[in-house]
């Protein structure tokens, strides 16, 4: 029996990884700053302790076979580097290092697409790309970079892959965090999309891509794990299509969000936490398209249907 250990247990990748994990007879031990928060399955192959990545937790990776990291602070309404830094960075190469100490064999870290460059239809972002603005002014993003960084430059030891998910859609997102999406709709007769699009991927597929990486891919690289490039109105109207509602689609226009923008940075100058600034704006408006082909290859995904998992999500939040 292989012995992991998860941090972001409670999250929507967290939870579903978990489940598979257990159906597959692994040991678990995960931190979770708040054991109720935790909605996934339980066994005796679980084990939750309730601490938050300041804590000492050198004992508790003790045999480990794998460590898999997913917690990370990805608010966007924080106004510091500094605010994600702490989270996303320093307590990475935390655990990083005392994994190392442990003797631990494998290091899973689940990082962002947006450190990647994205591209377009006729040329899809790869793993080879740069990071391209307005992703490389985003907080939340420099700081995973400036963590893969350090991860990669200092792998001697232990295996390390880096796992760049795109736009996961799919049940157990408690939180929520990229449900969001799905409640911009649910119920709604009025639905507003910015101009961009981005790649959305079944959480399911990024459980796999996590579960084949034990065993396939090479230390040392990134991996992008991206489904369906879709625009923001076509990925609106894919939800209506499934949802069965009546909605109108309403086209939000560049220069509001723009304006939108201006005044966020406004409130930021004063302060006052929000999501609203011209950075993320621009995000909204740029389609940021990936390729998923390193992963077919190399971690031997198989991607499944983001019509399935659309379907999934949407049937969590009616239920809770």
């Amino acid at each position: 029996m292989k012995k992991v250990f998860i941090t972001g247990i409670s999250g929507l990748l967290g939870t579903n990884l978990a489940a598979e994990l257990l159906d597959q007879n692994y040991s678990i031990k995960a931190i979770v700053r708040n054991a109720s928060k935790y909605i996934g399955k339980i066994t005796s192959n679980l084990e939750l302790i309730q601490m938050d990545l300041s804590g000492d937790f050198r004992d508790h990776l003790k045999e480990t076979d794998i460590v898999i990291h997913i917690a990370a602070e990805t608010s966007t309404n924080l106004i510091r580097y500094a605010d994600y830094e702490k989270i996303n960075y320093e307590a990475t190469v935390r655990l990083f290092e005392i994994a190392k100490e442990q003797r631990v064999k494998q290091f899973i870290f689940i990082s962002t697409a947006n450190t990647i460059g994205y591209g377009s239809l006729n040329h899809l972002g790869t793993e080879t790309v740069k990071m391209k603005k307005p992703f490389s002014k985003l907080h939340y993003a420099k700081s995973k970079l400036a963590a893969e960084k350090y991860l990669l430059k200092n792998q001697q030891g232990i295996d390390v892959k880096v796992l760049n998910p795109t736009f996961m859609i799919g049940p157990f997102d408690s939180k929520p965090s990229s449900g969001k999406i799905i409640l911009m709709s649910l119920n709604k007769k009025l639905v507003f999309y910015p101009p961009g699009g981005k790649n959305f991927v079944p959480v399911k597929d990024v459980v796999s891509a996590i579960l084949n990486s034990f065993e396939h891919g090479k230390s040392g690289e990134k991996y992008l794990i991206s489904g369906n490039n879709l625009s923001y109105k076509e990925f609106f109207g894919k939800l209506k299509e499934i949802t069965d509602e009546k909605q109108l689609l309403i086209p939000i226009p560049m220069p509001v969000l723009m304006t939108i923008g201006v005044f966020g940075n406004l409130m930021r100058q004063l302060n006052v936490k929000t999501s609203l600034s011209s950075t993320n704006m621009k995000a909204l408006c740029v389609k940021n398209y990936y390729s998923n082909q390193k992963s077919i290859h190399e971690l031997k995904i198989t991607y499944s249907s983001l019509n399935f998992a659309i379907k999934e999500a949407v049937e969590y939040f009616q239920k809770t």
